[in-house]
């Protein structure tokens, strides 16, 4: 059932905090300045109103998430420091002799609570309130990117995220205790799941029982891993993460993708989050829909070249924006009728509906017989073969080779490659870095 909103509670030790968590603190800063209240009107749909046991109040788990995710910890060590952290104590807003929740609740109402909730664009639009409010000037120019995030619950394919975080922790034994140095367990980095699982089970068992474990930051770490298996072992029983997939970056990664709009300012105004292979360029649209929620005047998006392709052109000259982004060769030199295909900037090459990417380009240059100049993009017609997508790219059973081809660049696309060269693109185009920091 869901606890009454709004209830104070009295206690003769409440003075405490006046004297040991000051009002420029960041937890009594964050305290002050936002109503959390909006929490309870998203979730109140996902109790009973008058019927069971009294549930945790929400917006008291959400702080415990909000502190979980600012410090990075794992659920039993996050729940361990707020017993003893008078000022997370009164951010959570208990009195100083209250007991904290298990551990237990705040997984499950990770895991369960928050399902099919969209509190980003409220969380986003209270941030920007909240900057208005402290007298910053939001400006009417977005910067726009992604960046990846690794799954770390798909039963099938062994995430990265568990096997990085045990790479962490080796590496923090070591500077804490260097004769650890070739005792602890044998690394495994490949791909099956079983395996990765048994050497992280294994190198948890013997750290507990070594002294260098009782190291707060080893522990810690030993928990964040912990909780990572935990999570794995969930979904074994569960499903697969359905919505991760294979996507590329740097390097190939099995994950998700979260694309941001921030002001010159740092501040968020639209947020958007994908499966790991969903084309940068395609998600312009939302932020910029987004975005306006937050700054209806918006005039400028600056932007890398994921996002010069000629529906986005378009869609900025609909939605009376002005493009800031240099066109990637692919815009540059052509572009598909279709648009099944996307370009990975990061590997220069083309991606299929599937999430293959294109194993050789070829330029072909204008000559008699072809007058338009092109890229043809190669794949490796092994993997169509087996993938069951492979309707999605027009392969037909039995073809040898599989190609796509990219042709000439449109009169929008020759005045942005005019526009790029100016000072004045330059100077705006300038301001792109804010967003790295910001990713």
């Amino acid at each position: 059932m869901l606890p009454a909103q709004g209830i104070i509670r009295f206690s003769e030790y409440s003075a405490l905090y006046d004297i040991v968590v000051k009002k420029n603190t960041k937890w009594h800063r964050l305290n002050d300045m936002t109503d959390y209240s909006f929490v309870y009107d998203e979730l109140k749909d996902k109790y009973c109103l008058d019927n069971g046991r009294m549930a945790e109040d929400p917006v008291r788990m959400f702080k415990y998430l909000m502190i979980k995710s600012v410090l990075g910890v794992s659920d039993a060590d996050l729940v361990e420091l707020c017993m003893t952290d008078m000022a997370l104590k009164f951010f959570l807003g208990l009195v100083p002799e209250d007991n904290v929740i298990d551990s237990s609740t705040l997984t499950k109402f990770r895991r369960q609570r928050l399902k099919e909730v969209s509190l980003l664009d409220k969380l986003i639009c209270k941030s920007v309130e909240i900057a208005r409010s402290k007298g910053i000037d939001i400006s009417r120019r977005i910067i726009v990117d992604s960046t990846h995030t690794l799954s770390r619950s798909n039963p099938v394919i062994p995430a990265g995220a568990p096997q990085k975080q045990a790479r962490i922790l080796r590496k923090t034994v070591y500077e804490a205790d260097a004769p650890q140095v070739g005792r602890l367990p044998e690394k495994y980095e490949g791909t099956d799941l079983e395996k990765t699982m048994d050497y992280m089970c294994g190198l948890l068992s013997y750290l507990k029982e070594q002294k260098v474990s009782f190291y707060p930051v080893i522990s810690e770490k030993m928990n964040l891993l912990s909780e990572m298996m935990d999570d794995i072992t969930d979904h074994y029983t569960i499903s697969a993460d359905p919505d991760a997939r294979v996507g590329h970056k740097d390097s190939e990664f099995f994950g998700y993708k979260g694309h941001l709009a921030v002001t010159p300012e740092r501040v968020v105004v639209a947020a958007t989050m994908t499966s790991g292979e969903r084309n940068d360029g395609k998600e312009l649209p939302e932020l910029i829909r987004k975005a306006k929620a937050n700054i209806p005047d918006l005039e400028e998006v600056v932007e890398d070249r994921a996002y010069s392709s000629q529906e986005n052109l378009e869609n900025a000259e609909r939605e009376n924006v002005e493009i800031v982004a240099k066109l990637n060769p692919v815009v540059a030199d052509g572009r598909r009728d279709d648009d099944r295909f996307t370009y990975n900037k990061d590997a220069e090459m083309m991606v299929c509906p599937a999430g293959h990417m294109a194993v050789k380009k070829v330029h072909r240059k204008v000559t008699e017989k072809n007058r338009n100049e092109k890229f043809v993009y190669h794949f490796d017609v092994l993997k169509w073969r087996k993938c069951r997508h492979a309707a999605l790219c027009g392969y037909k059973k039995g073809q040898n080779q599989k190609n796509c081809t990219v042709a000439m660049r449109t009169e929008q696309q020759e005045r942005m490659l005019e526009k790029q060269k100016t000072d004045e693109f330059r100077r705006k185009y300038g301001i792109r870095y804010i967003i790295e920091a910001k990713n």
